[in-house]
C-alpha cells in the first residue's frame, strides 16, 4: 500500500510539473496579441461598414498575417528578446498607419 501511494504520489508530481513547463515554455506577448486583436477588429469594422474595399481588407489582412507569421518565428525558440518585440511592435505601428489610411481613403466598397 505505501508503494502505491508513493508511485501515485510520484505519477501526480510528473504530470503537474509537465503542465508548469509547458507554460513556461511558450514565451508570452500580451501586448502584441491585444494589438493584434484590435487591429483585426478595426479591419472588420471597417469591411463591416463598407469603409475597406476587398482589395484593401485583403491587403491589410496579409500584413496582419505577417505579424502573425514574424510572432511565431520570434517564440520560435522559446525567448522573444527586446529585438524581437521592437521589431513587432514596428511592424504594428505600421499596419496601423495602413489602417488608419485605407479607412480614411476616398476608396469604399462597392455593395450590390
Amino acid at each position: 500500500m505505501n508503494k502505491f501511494t508513493t508511485l501515485a504520489a510520484g505519477i501526480a508530481l510528473a504530470v503537474a510539473s509537465i503542465g508548469a513547463f509547458a507554460q513556461v515554455a511558450v514565451p508570452m506577448t500580451p501586448r502584441v496579441d491585444q494589438r493584434e486583436a484590435n487591429q483585426q477588429a478595426r479591419i472588420d469594422a471597417g469591411v463591416a461598414s463598407g469603409q475597406l474595399s476587398r482589395r484593401e481588407a485583403r491587403h491589410l489582412e496579409r500584413e496582419q498575417a505577417q505579424i502573425r507569421a514574424a510572432e511565431r518565428h520570434a517564440k520560435a525558440d522559446g525567448i522573444v528578446t527586446p529585438g524581437e518585440r521592437r521589431q513587432l511592435e514596428r511592424m504594428q505601428e505600421q499596419a496601423s498607419a495602413n489602417i488608419r489610411a485605407a479607412l480614411h481613403d476616398d476608396e469604399v466598397a462597392h455593395r450590390r
